[in-house]
């Protein structure tokens, strides 16, 4: 596909356990035809550091990178072609944040953007147990058109390890993104 017109997806990292779901996505994505932006937090950074022992910037299929900081960056705009956003994992900082509006950082501003223009918004939210507040943010982003898409893996297809489990999850994950991933297993019964 002409790289012009390859759809685009925005990825933003948030300080949340959970990186080896977003890796497992990562892996996922390596052989499909998008191209895929991201917009790491400082916390994203250190958790990332911590979990998996790498940077933002060695990670896999991204092909450009914004500073969270720079709420002027181009996916902070309605004009910007992106089909769809992941945050991956994601804070109930960062979801509150995007509930209530508020664009503190690009992660944020971009959430919004992506809500104002009706397009594909997935939050990986990461955090257990839940409190009332985290619940009514999570059905504020809902009503407002978010997918609340927490890293749960499946276990009906016997993941052999943590990494098969969190390829599960990016199955899912490619699923609500209208992704078709090839070697995708599905429930098969009867």
């Amino acid at each position: 596909m002409d790289k012009a017109k390859r759809p685009k997806i925005l990825i933003g990292v948030t300080g949340a356990t959970g990186m080896l779901f977003l890796s497992g996505f990562l892996e996922c994505l390596k052989d499909i035809d998008v191209t895929v932006h991201g917009i790491c937090s400082d916390s994203g950074a250190d958790v990332l550091k911590m979990e998996l022992g790498i940077g933002y910037q060695q990670l896999p299929v991204f092909s450009k990178w914004f500073d969270v900081r720079d709420v002027g960056a181009s996916p902070a705009s309605g004009s910007a072609d992106y089909k769809s956003m992941v945050v991956l994992p994601c804070t109930m900082g960062s979801l509150a944040a995007i509930a209530s509006g508020l664009t503190i950082n690009l992660i944020h501003r971009a959430a919004d953007v992506m809500l104002k223009e009706r397009r594909t918004l997935v939050l990986a939210v990461r955090e257990t147990p839940l409190n009332r507040t985290h619940l009514q943010n999570m059905l504020t982003v809902h009503d407002a058109g978010a997918v609340i898409c927490p890293p749960m893996p499946s276990f009906y297809l016997k993941p052999k390890s943590l990494e098969e489990a969190a390829r599960t999850y990016a199955w899912r994950l490619a699923d609500q993104l209208g992704i078709e991933i090839k070697e995708r297993k599905r429930w098969e019964n009867g």
